[in-house]
């Protein structure tokens, strides 16, 4: 064999390598299964979305649990910096400590993850409760009325996740959903269900599916579509279902932070004078028509007794002859 082809199979053999490092790497970036995080959709930018993402969380997980505390990867000290005497394994035993704290990578408590999805992102969470977290910010911006971001458009909590198939889905949500609908527990419900990349799921079918498991946790569960108290909502994208069991949805425009801090219109102040108007047109409409109809039965009955004393005259007359 030439050096020549040495050298190509030692280079395939490099990029095959660097190939799969690759995608190992990105693998573990991207959203999986056993995660629990937010998905936070935009509008065409992403980094933008992540970058304010960061420091809307940030900002309400600082009031909510505190600042976020982060370890030195050094483990150092400063008292053991200055001492000035110290055993040789002690300091051997120190600087592998050392080491393996480096080579450790630590969970922060918001990672911005690739959810496999266009204009969505998803930010793993450790250490808190994701759905209290977003319910908390929309509370603050529906009450304030404050706008704090430009590109984020919702931010949908997720509490659970599993295999994006109906099957597993069920299986998955028979205990998931205990806490909120297994008796005595009880409410009133919807489900808000999308599929993002993945087609092998009818939204109908995955929606009866869950009404009919919601049903067998409890009777006294019902389907609400205008104002519920609950929201199940269901995200797959590709192979992952999210979930989570939210309140105010509705409320909270979907828990759309633009929608959020609009002004509420007050929409019965402006319908009701509208209504009136329209309901006295209509009496108005009404009596006309049925002033008429009484005129006109008036004049029958006027036309019928006409020709009857007549025919009566004409009679009288020939008995006369």
């Amino acid at each position: 064999m030439s050096a020549v082809q040495n050298d190509s199979r030692k280079r395939s053999k490099k990029r095959y390598v660097a190939g799969h490092h690759n995608k190992r790497w990105k693998g573990s970036r991207e959203l999986e299964v056993g995660m629990q995080g937010i998905l936070i959709t935009c509008n065409m930018n992403e980094r933008k979305c992540t970058a304010e993402a960061f420091n809307l969380l940030n900002e309400y997980a600082d009031k909510l649990y505190g600042p976020e505390k982060l370890q030195d990867n050094d483990g150092s000290s400063s008292e053991e910096e200055e001492a000035d005497e110290e055993d040789v394994d002690v300091a051997l035993k120190k600087e592998v400590a050392q080491l393996q704290a480096a080579g450790v990578k630590q969970e922060r408590r918001f990672q911005a993850l690739d959810s496999g999805a266009n204009n969505v992102i998803f930010i793993k969470t450790q250490s808190l409760e994701s759905d209290k977290l977003v319910h908390h910010i929309l509370s603050d911006l529906h009450t304030t009325k404050k706008k704090k971001s430009r590109v984020i458009l919702r931010m949908l909590p997720v509490t659970g996740t599993c295999k994006a198939f109906q099957e597993d889905m069920v299986r998955y949500l028979t205990t998931f959903l205990e806490p909120w609908f297994k008796t005595p527990n009880c409410g009133t419900y919807q489900i808000a269900f999308k599929a993002r990349n993945s087609s092998h799921n009818k939204r109908d079918e995955i929606i009866k599916s869950i009404a009919g498991l919601v049903g067998k946790l409890n009777p006294k569960n019902k389907v609400d579509l205008t104002n519920p108290e609950l929201t199940i909502i269901v995200e797959v994208i590709k192979a992952v279902c999210c979930i989570s069991v939210v309140k105010d949805y509705t409320l909270y425009r979907k828990y759309n932070v633009q929608e959020v801090v609009k002004e509420d219109i007050p929409k019965p102040l402006v319908t009701t004078p509208k209504t009136d108007m329209t309901k006295a047109e209509q009496k108005e409409k009404t009596d006309a028509v049925e002033a008429k109809q009484e005129e006109k039965t008036a004049e029958e009955e006027e036309d019928k007794n006409v020709p009857q004393d007549n025919k009566d005259l004409d009679k009288g007359e020939g008995d006369g002859e």
